[in-house]
């Protein structure tokens, strides 16, 4: 077993505020105006005015989806007050939204600023489907996996053929995800698809749920989505005086090799690992959780992540969904959001977006979403195929 008693004390900053815009086919043009729509909304919900921010930490991906660059100098022009607070973006495939609150969290604990805003966008629809599946291949070894047929449909594809040959199909039990979360995004104003389609059609072929790549349908596959999320982190001092404040019990980060030839891309082990040490800084087991928002970019990358994250023995996951342990009711909810596959997947937003689902629900501002008595989150959040993995455990401390 691992020794974790190294591991750094928790980050200081707490979210205290947060804004998410719709995710989906959004008629804003570029990534800053939808990282406009969300600003000012984050500060007024935070009760911060713009001077006051200190840091400004910005996750987009682009990599081709738009001409424009340098998003981190596009906030200051949707926002009276911000042209000379200094920013930056960040980018870690699609664990981007993650590092910019990483570096958020950074900036706070070092004492160089004591307000961080951090936004998390992607503008990914204005783009033909054939090129947004190689722009998002950037994001894989392209020297080996750069032909790969279907983008990361197809990645995810062949790691979900590996696992059914290892361990047997698991086609229904990637559906009876599907159908969660599609059930949950039913529920989410946000979610790029609000509509619950049922195990049945999630777990049969047809015109309208064709097969994607490898065993995997198009339900089993994240949705190409627009969008924009932004938290307002701040120094403890701070959020005291804060309508509310989230704190990080935990905030991990551990790394893969990016080849999946160096390594067996079923076991996720950059994600067990962020798991294990996020769990170990936060003094918690996940039986204390009172949910989790994990990074469902593939039905199978969900089935996976039980098994890193400790709720099933390798090529068990299936038992986790067949037993109801992650439904909303479960014993560990797992995506009430929605996740990925229903909430949408702008790359660039969707760790800051994670975020905010968890920091609503312990909040107690998650509506038709709400987890009974949510008072401790796990979030993960990947880039790659487990390449880059992020864990955060937050707790609600006013």
């Amino acid at each position: 077993m691992t020794d974790h008693s190294n591991l750094p004390p928790a980050p200081e900053g707490r979210i205290i505020g947060w804004a998410h815009g719709r995710f989906g086919k959004s008629e804003a043009p570029d990534v800053e105006t939808l990282m406009a729509g969300v600003t000012g909304a984050a500060l007024d919900h935070a009760a911060i005015p713009a001077d006051q921010v200190e840091g400004i930490f910005v996750g987009v991906f682009n990599g081709g989806f738009q001409k424009q660059g340098f998003e981190a100098a596009l906030v200051a022009l949707g926002a009276d007050g911000l042209a000379h607070t200094p920013a930056v973006r960040l980018e870690n495939a699609c664990a981007t939204g993650s590092a910019a609150i990483t570096a958020a969290l950074d900036f706070i604990g070092s004492g160089r600023g004591r307000v961080a805003l951090v936004i998390g966008a992607e503008k990914m629809t204005a783009t033909p489907g054939p090129e947004i599946g190689d722009i998002l291949l950037g994001a894989s070894y392209r020297s080996e996996e750069g032909e790969i047929p279907g983008g990361f449909a197809g990645v995810f594809g062949g790691i979900a053929n590996s696992y059914f040959q290892r361990y047997g199909d698991a086609s229904r039990e990637l559906a009876m995800i599907a159908a969660k979360n599609h059930a949950n995004g039913a529920l989410n104003p946000y979610a790029h698809m609000q509509k619950d389609f049922g195990f049945d059609f999630c777990n049969t072929v047809s015109d309208r749920n064709p097969i994607a790549a490898g065993p995997l349908r198009r339900t089993d596959c994240s949705l190409v989505s627009d969008g924009a999320a932004a938290l307002v982190i701040a120094h403890p001092d701070i959020a005291a005086d804060a309508p509310r404040a989230i704190a990080f019990r935990a905030q991990r980060q551990a790394n893969d090799y990016l080849p999946l030839s160096r390594r067996d891309p079923l076991e996720f082990a950059g994600a067990r690992r962020a798991w294990a040490q996020g769990l170990a800084q936060a003094g918690v087991s996940l039986d204390d959780l009172s949910l989790v928002e994990t990074h469902d970019c593939f039905t199978v990358a969900e089935l996976l992540e039980y098994e890193a994250m400790g709720l099933a023995e390798r090529g068990q996951g299936g038992r986790v969904i067949a037993e109801g342990i992650t439904a909303r009711g479960g014993r560990l909810p797992v995506n009430p959001s929605g996740g990925l596959k229903s909430r949408g997947h702008p790359i660039g937003a969707t760790g800051v977006s994670q975020h905010v689902m968890a920091a609503m629900q312990l909040a107690d501002e998650a509506g038709a979403m709400q987890i009974p008595d949510a008072s401790l989150a796990g979030v993960f959040n990947m880039g790659g195929a487990a390449v880059a993995n992020y864990v955060s455990i937050l707790e609600r401390v006013k």
